[in-house]
């Protein structure tokens, strides 16, 4: 089909000219099967699809309960699709500037008290085996740089080799930055180092050829919770990333150094953190200060007056 041209042509430009990730290229390929789906049986190609169905697709997803950040990546998907075609004259307009985008609830990013990754890190280096100096350097690293858990088990070996203060990453869309490392990272980093089997990847899986997977980290990082008195639940690569950047921000960072240290893109995302902190400082006011106690008779606005007798 015709269609699956254009789909498979939009996937090869998003793996050459964007660098986009493996899981990313697979998500963005599903999303445009299920709409070319959609559009086969209302008798259309999906590169030809009418406004009027692409609507009909959109109200669709939500009328089958479909949550509206899930709506609104599919959203963003069908909009790159048609940029595509357009670009390449495939079409001669783009049908998705017509479509709302759905509206998303603020979600906050969840992260960790710093007395908690203290405890994380503390209970990383008493793990059994070889699993210690694993956990000890990707918690290390993750908290001391905010890097992504791709970015993270993606690092080759060479990237902290010697004494190197500064990390070169490669991020999303093959986009690069470099971060400064701490000292307990580095040291971290150099411990296992001397502890694998020789790999081009600083946490090699089993296979040292290949890189640690993301479900063999996340076996980890459940073992390391437990050992710390956390909730699992509550502990992700991306939580560490959240909490870099809360901590930091709480401790005087400012958006754009952070903005360049987490790899965003667009600032406003990085702004998401002040509501973090906003959010805290309130908490902090409601708990400590004088007027916000429950219950509390309220002060007399002045000096009380002696009258005449």
């Amino acid at each position: 089909m015709q269609a699956d041209r254009h789909i498979e042509a939009f996937g090869e430009m998003l793996a050459a000219e964007r660098g986009a990730a493996r899981n990313t290229l697979l998500a963005y390929g599903r999303d445009l099967a299920d709409f070319a789906a959609f559009t086969t049986a209302r008798g259309e190609r999906a590169a030809a699809s009418s406004p009027a169905t692409l609507q009909a697709y959109m109200a669709g997803l939500s009328a089958t309960g479909l949550s509206p950040r899930s709506a609104a990546r599919r959203l963003s998907c069908l909009r790159q699709f048609f940029l595509f075609l357009l670009r390449e004259g495939v079409r001669a307009d783009d049908p998705t500037t017509l479509l709302d985008t759905p509206k998303l609830p603020r979600r906050l990013p969840k992260f960790l008290l710093e007395a908690e990754v203290e405890r994380l890190l503390q209970a990383a280096t008493v793990l059994p085996g070889h699993h210690a100096a694993l956990a000890t350097a990707a918690f290390e690293l993750l908290y001391a740089t905010g890097l992504r858990i791709t970015e993270l088990l993606t690092l080759p070996r060479t990237a902290l080799a010697g004494r190197a203060e500064l990390l070169h990453v490669r991020g999303k869309g093959g986009k690069e930055r470099i971060v400064p490392l701490s000292t307990s990272a580095r040291l971290a980093a150099a411990s296992l180092i001397a502890a694998s089997p020789a790999s081009r990847y600083l946490f090699p899986g089993r296979n040292p050829v290949k890189p640690l997977t993301r479900q063999g980290f996340d076996k980890i990082v459940r073992e390391t919770a437990l050992a710390a008195g956390i909730d699992p639940a509550r502990l992700s690569p991306h939580v560490l990333r959240h909490s870099f950047a809360s901590h930091m921000l709480a401790r005087g960072a400012d958006l754009r150094s952070l903005q360049m240290l987490l790899g965003h893109a667009d600032i406003a995302t990085t702004q998401i953190y002040t509501h973090v902190l906003h959010e805290r400082l309130h908490a902090l006011v409601t708990a400590h200060h004088p007027l916000s106690q429950q219950g509390r008779a309220a002060p007399p606005l002045g000096p009380k007056l002696r009258t005449s007798p």
